[in-house]
């Protein structure tokens, strides 16, 4: 089944961002609550570098930053499993954070079976599942289908989530592989492009050299004709001579033997 969805684009995330600059301690959790429910807010970095928000690492209020990490690098069963040292989730940031989840599985993989997004989401039946998914296609951070006969989601594309230091490395890595694969397929396209070139030259020598042997073998018959058509000429020359020859010297027969009876 394929979900069509509507497309916007925006940064909604920049207000709270400018609000942090002066929110401190407990306005400053209240701030993070409604980032974490607030609809289409699904990247953190910039709040997660705010001074203020900082601050919040350490003392009464860690359970608000250690959440906001959860939803900026983690997923809901790391929630489920870790609850006594974070906030309690309303409805809307549980399903804001299982979105996230599927973003995260669809990293990993393009084709994620229902069996594993039911136990990754703690989503007990097919029904729920899929009406979370088309939500969060909806919500434009996955583009797919459900397969519902091979029962796995098929994630077309998905959006990036935040990005912790321990994974640059991993990128860069994944970065330098990407380009070596890019070079190598220049040099098999370089050494493609060299030996099409050179069988393009092959065959228009190949081509000019039997255009030329056609104008010679025209050359050849042509001057054949003509010496044919000349012999044939001299031939019938010659046999035209031969032929009055002929006939004056039967004329001077007869009158020699027309004489010979006028003597008698």
């Amino acid at each position: 089944m394929v979900v069509e969805k509507p497309s916007h684009s925006n940064n909604p995330l920049e207000q709270f961002v400018l609000l942090a600059k002066s929110a401190k301690g407990a306005a400053c959790v209240e701030l993070i609550k409604q980032v974490l429910e607030t609809p289409g807010v699904y990247v953190f970095g910039e709040l997660l570098d705010m001074p203020n928000v900082q601050e919040l690492a350490i003392g009464v209020n860690s359970a608000c930053w250690h959440t906001l990490n959860l939803f900026a690098f983690g997923t809901y069963k790391q929630y489920v499993s870790n609850q006594s040292n974070l906030l309690e989730l309303t409805p809307a940031q549980k399903k804001k954070l299982q979105h996230l989840t599927i973003v995260t599985l669809a990293t990993q993989t393009k084709c994620i079976p229902y069996s594993t997004l039911l136990n990754e989401l703690e989503i007990k039946n097919v029904r729920d599942l899929e009406d979370l998914i088309i939500e969060a296609i909806y919500a434009d951070i996955i583009h797919g289908k459900l397969d519902q006969k091979n029962s796995q989601l098929e994630v077309d594309y998905a959006i990036g989530r935040d990005i912790q230091a321990a994974d640059i490395r991993v990128i860069v890595d994944c970065l330098q592989k990407w380009c070596t694969a890019c070079e190598n397929v220049l040099v098999c396209v370089e050494s493609q492009i060299h030996r099409a070139n050179a069988e393009k030259n092959r065959s228009v020598q190949r081509k000019a050299d039997i255009e030329q042997e056609i104008v010679n073998i025209k050359k050849t018959l042509k001057t054949q004709l003509q010496e044919r058509a000349e012999g044939s000429d001299e031939v019938m020359t010659t046999d035209g001579r031969e032929a009055t020859a002929s006939g004056d010297k039967g004329k001077k027969t007869s009158k020699i033997k027309g004489g010979l009876k006028l003597l008698r």
